[in-house]
């Protein structure tokens, strides 16, 4: 099966595109057929085309398409939104599978840490997405998500392996004595590998249910609750 993903949820971006055995549930079964980057700031201008592109390059159409990963969130409210309309219009054209990634879980996955583990990502003013996970997955315990201050991210984060690309993040979490497993910056490609375990395990939805997951509310919705 031909896999395309996709992340535009940061100043930059990226769009995978891979192909995976079918019936396998292993990650190490997506072959990476090639990584295309995008720059920040032009995702609507670059994304479709870039797709386009990438395929062309490699001797497919869209016609090959057997399904979408598509990281869709934590990130920039603008870039999240290019990226999934993208794919709804794709996937619902093509009548194909949409796998939606949490990218502090892509961060958990790349980084192939045990136990009690915490992924984080910079949210912008002084904040950091948080994720917390128990891997191998524990039934019991259900994967949280949230946002907290800097301050409050270190505190909340002793007693976990803390797994994060931000270098800012990383250094407060190692001055402050937290334990570290250091990670490379997530891309489609990681979007893309764990987007087909998803796929496998039925965790798809359709391109009408296709949502972002902003964690943090929008400064409209902020105000709205402030005056109701």
């Amino acid at each position: 099966m031909i896999l395309l993903a996709i992340d535009t949820s940061g100043k930059h971006g990226s769009i995978a595109l891979a192909r995976a055995r079918e019936g396998s549930q292993y990650s190490n079964d997506v072959e990476l057929i090639e990584t295309m980057p995008l720059a920040g700031g032009t995702f609507s201008a670059q994304l479709v085309p870039q797709i386009a592109e990438l395929l062309s390059h490699n001797g497919f159409t869209k016609l090959d398409i057997g399904a979408f990963a598509i990281a869709s969130g934590p990130g920039s409210f603008t870039g999240l939104r290019i990226g999934l309309a993208a794919v709804k219009a794709l996937a619902e054209v093509l009548e194909k599978p949409i796998a939606p990634v949490s990218l502090l879980e892509a961060c958990v996955f790349a980084s192939r840490a045990q136990g009690k583990v915490m992924a984080a990502l910079d949210a912008g003013r002084g904040d950091a997405y948080v994720g917390e996970y128990e891997v191998p997955v524990n039934a019991s315990q259900i994967p949280r998500e949230f946002i907290l201050s800097r301050s409050e991210f270190l505190s909340r984060g002793k007693g976990w392996t803390v797994v994060t690309p931000d270098s800012v993040l990383d250094e407060a979490a190692v001055a402050a004595s937290l334990s570290v497993a250091g990670l490379a910056p997530i891309s489609a490609a990681d979007v893309a590998r764990l987007g087909w375990l998803k796929i496998q395990a039925g965790e798809t939805v359709a391109p009408d249910k296709l949502e972002a997951n902003y964690i943090r509310r929008t400064d409209a919705e902020m105000l709205e609750r402030i005056g109701s």
